[in-house]
């Protein structure tokens, strides 16, 4: 068998390269906003878990702004020609955080046996994993029952963790008391959480890359309102602001600081969209006409311009429009809250004496004020049309538990793109994804087999062209059944302060390990 040899020296080597003699030592303040419900990344994905835990815990690869594969746990790895088979050749001496040995076991653990059973963004790549063995410790061979572009694309950190065999074999995964002391291989170590204040990760001393990390701590700090946590930038409390850390007007005002930059680099592999979700399952949410009114009543302009101050753009659809499958004809989801009334008069939605046609549970996101304000907007521009929202607030463990349990009938989510629609946007569409408990599954009950038969064609086409005339058929049969109303596609930035260097050198930014960045004094 022809095999195909990717040189991962020169990635690594131009990565160092940008390093610019980095000092050693200091202690980098973050904000961790919301404050994220646990750190064990195999059973949680949120965005707060996956931006913390990301130091904890590693995958197997790591991947550029171009998102092209880079070393991670595995230092090279081969493809076969057929596109089936996979091996990857892992790191020497690496070790767990409680100085058990990282191995090839560990690996066919985590692909095999763990994430299959709690990840479901996992789960949907790895049922296509015919098997998976270790020749010896430090090699792994993985076999597709069909080909599969995207499966290089899977092993970044959130997609598939790496998980301690040792620890969890055998075990209840989700009781596991291991969950609450999150082991890793990654460069930095949980040392304290008090909740509510702060979480302190702590260099991990025996880190696999030599000299690394550079920082002696990260303190990512809990405050609770945007307007402190600008504060706390000025004031140098803390050296970095994530998008959506501070409210998106203040963003320009902080970039005039002295030593300020801004970037939105670090969401090639994400390139998040924001949606209002339905719940299928529940009236009048199962009627297209009633979805079609709720779309028509909004004006995405306004949110990108007037709630994200220019930080998103409209989106028309799944996939967003610097993708190479995005589909550039799809029927407009123009502002007309006429549309919108006259949809729902030929539902017989008519309104009462106060002008309310329906009251609809809304399940408000809690991730930052720019979302509450979002939803605020919503709420409003739905009640013109008839529309009345009872709106419930959460924290957001209870976000996800709440929407896990399809307990809901129309709330906003966030979905990271992944680098890939197999990746990232089947996984909200497919009828085997349909589980309970997961608030990264299907979770707005969707069941349509010609979207289920789109996407998994899609996903194993060989070929570019014909990838591309599937997922714009996707495109336009969920936009004609608007299953889910796409608001926007947000470009976060991240404002800083100049001594921190090496700050964003991947496709994941601010959620990778940080082994890389270092503070000049």
């Amino acid at each position: 068998m022809k095999l195909l040899k990717y040189a991962a020296a020169f990635a690594l080597t131009a990565q160092i390269a940008t390093a610019q003699e980095p000092q050693t030592g200091g202690t980098l303040r973050l904000i961790a906003q919301p404050e994220p419900p646990m750190l064990m990344l195999g059973l949680n994905q949120q965005g707060p878990t996956q931006f913390v835990a990301g130091k904890i815990y590693e995958g197997l690869l790591r991947y550029g702004p171009d998102l092209s594969a880079m070393p991670g746990l595995a230092e090279a790895w081969e493809v076969s020609e057929d596109g089936l088979t996979y091996t990857f050749d892992l790191q020497d001496d690496v070790t767990w955080h409680d100085g058990e040995p990282f191995t090839s076991d560990d690996v066919v653990f985590s692909l095999s046996e763990f994430l299959p059973e709690v990840h479901p963004r996992a789960r949907g790549v790895l049922e296509r994993v015919k098997e998976i063995s270790a020749p010896d410790d430090n090699t792994v061979k993985i076999t597709l029952n069909e080909s599969f572009p995207a499966f290089l694309q899977s092993f970044e950190v959130s997609s598939t963790p790496m998980i301690p065999a040792h620890l969890y074999r055998d075990t209840d995964y989700r009781a596991n008391p291991a969950n609450d002391t999150p082991v890793g291989t990654g460069p930095f170590k949980l040392d304290e959480w008090q909740r509510g204040s702060f979480i302190r990760l702590v260099r991990n001393d025996d880190y696999w890359q030599d000299g690394k990390p550079y920082l002696d701590e990260i303190v990512f700090n809990i405050v609770p309102d945007a307007a402190s946590r600008a504060v706390a930038f000025e004031t140098g409390e803390v050296d970095v602001l994530r998008g959506g850390d501070v409210e998106y007007f203040d963003v320009q005002r902080l970039a005039a600081l002295p030593d300020t930059e801004v970037t939105n680099a670090g969401w090639e592999f994400l390139s998040p969209i924001i949606w209002v979700q339905f719940n299928l399952r529940n009236e009048p949410m199962n009627d297209p006409r009633f979805r079609k009114a709720v779309w028509h009543a909004i004006d995405r302009d306004f949110i990108a311009n007037a709630i994200w101050m220019g930080f998103a753009d409209p989106a028309d659809g799944p996939l967003p429009a610097n993708s190479p499958y995005h589909a550039d004809n799809l029927p407009a989801a123009d502002y007309d809250p006429e549309k919108s009334r006259a949809l729902l008069d030929e539902m017989g939605l008519t309104p009462d004496d106060n002008g309310v046609r329906v009251t609809v549970r809304y399940l408000s996101l809690p991730y930052s004020e720019t979302y509450i304000r979002m939803g605020e907007y919503v709420r409003q521009q739905l009640r013109e049309v008839g529309i009345e929202l009872d709106v419930t607030q959460t924290d957001v463990g209870g976000w996800a538990q709440t929407l896990g349990q399809w307990d809901y009938d129309l709330t906003m989510n966030l979905l990271y793109q992944y680098g890939d629609p197999a990746l990232g946007v089947e996984r909200a569409y497919v009828s085997s994804n349909l589980v309970q408990g997961s608030p990264s599954a299907n979770v707005s009950g969707l069941d349509n087999p010609e979207i289920d038969r789109l996407l998994s064609e899609a996903a194993s086409a060989t070929s570019d062209e014909k990838r591309k005339e599937l997922y714009q058929a996707f495109q336009q049969k969920v936009v004609e059944e608007a299953y889910f109303a796409y608001l926007v596609r947000v470009n976060f930035p991240t404002v800083y302060h100049t001594r921190v260097r090496n700050l964003v050198d991947s496709a994941i930014g601010l959620n990778d390990t940080m082994a890389d960045v270092w503070i000049a004094r």
